[in-house]
């Protein structure tokens, strides 16, 4: 592990969490707040398990940088292979998680629609965050 890899861990945990705090706490809390008690936690009860959150956001973003930094082609455009990545990672976590959690919980169409797309833009923007900081 060199200063670059670190400090790119730091950078896309932080781009994660506010970008995860856009999405599930901005865009979809109107969803997640009419399924509350029924599927989903409360808040108060939601944050007795945050620090979960914050582990679970540290090993995302090592993982993520970890990879891109192992399989990314020297010489060739960063932006071309951030979108790459960010589109390779959505489609190996994001759609089937979703897809998965639909499956097993009754949770509206609707919903993992909106988390599909809104995870796999915030996906795809970690994708370019990393890809730029290691370009050349």
């Amino acid at each position: 592990m060199d200063r670059r890899f670190l400090l790119g861990w730091l950078i896309i945990f932080v781009c994660w969490m506010a970008g995860s705090f856009v999405v599930h706490g901005g865009l979809l809390e109107a969803d997640y707040t009419a399924l509350q008690g029924r599927l989903f936690r409360t808040p108060e009860d939601s944050q007795n398990h945050f620090p979960l959150m914050i582990l679970a956001h540290v090993l995302l973003s090592g993982a993520f940088v970890w990879i891109y930094a192992r399989g990314r082609e020297v010489g060739k455009a960063w932006l071309g292979q951030g979108l790459r990545f960010g589109v390779a990672v959505a489609l190996l976590t994001v759609v089937p998680t979703y897809i998965i959690y639909f499956v097993v919980q009754p949770m509206p169409g609707v919903l993992a629609v909106k988390q599909i797309v809104f995870d796999g833009v915030l996906t795809l923007l970690l994708g370019l965050v990393v890809a730029w900081w290691y370009r050349k």
